[in-house]
């Protein structure tokens, strides 16, 4: 039987991440990037509140963090969507942006529904995480895993980090997997379901960093 290509692509498991952004900010350190550009984003899903039972007071609250940066997806609409053809994908799975093909023209941060690709207004083109290829080609980890302390990130295989955490690409308030099959594994917090039931209930407040 002949081997899949390796396909790489980031765990996330909500359930531990504590919010604290370090992950975003060792991404923004250690690619340079200037204010207002995320490669890497923590959301905050939060809703619920307390409602009167009889005498008594009961809640419903929601509240759980999310980190997302680009899934690397195994559909990219980003690089569908490219008319100067700067956006490849890799044998492993690893989407890139080529700086000096890009137009500027921003037609890959309106088709993916992630907001992955994110534009430098200084260069004039578009951006986006690329996994930490240089780290990885050195057998290092990518900075966002290395710098989550409460190890709520990780990275590798696809296939093995499914088989490892769970199959699940989906956890509100993200889009259907089915849109772009994305590289990436989700362990969902315990309030994910109960968010998704009341998705007008629901909000996400991205770090302005």
């Amino acid at each position: 039987m002949t081997r899949q290509a390796r396909r790489l692509g980031f765990f996330v498991d909500s359930a531990s991440c504590s919010g604290c952004k370090a992950c975003a900010m060792a991404c923004r350190d250690k690619n340079n990037l200037p204010a207002g550009v995320r490669w890497r984003r923590v959301y905050e899903v939060s809703g619920g509140g307390w409602r009167r039972e009889g005498e008594a007071w009961a809640q419903d609250l929601t509240v759980y963090n999310l980190s997302i940066a680009c899934n690397h997806c195994e559909k990219p609409l980003c690089l569908d969507g490219c008319p100067a053809r700067a956006i490849e994908k890799r044998e492993d799975g690893i989407v890139l942006i080529d700086r000096d093909k890009c137009l500027g023209c921003r037609y890959c941060e309106w088709t993916c529904p992630y907001g992955a690709p994110q534009f430098d207004e200084s260069a004039g083109v578009m951006t986006k995480c690329d996994l930490c290829a240089d780290l990885i080609e050195r057998g290092e980890q990518p900075a966002c895993v290395r710098a989550c302390p409460m190890r709520a990130l990780d990275f590798g295989e696809v296939e093995e980090l499914r088989a490892k955490h769970g199959a699940t690409a989906e956890i509100h308030p993200l889009p259907g997997a089915e849109m772009t099959e994305p590289s990436l594994v989700i362990k969902p917090h315990r309030d994910a379901a109960r968010a998704a039931e009341k998705p007008g209930s629901f909000v996400k407040n991205k770090e302005e960093i």
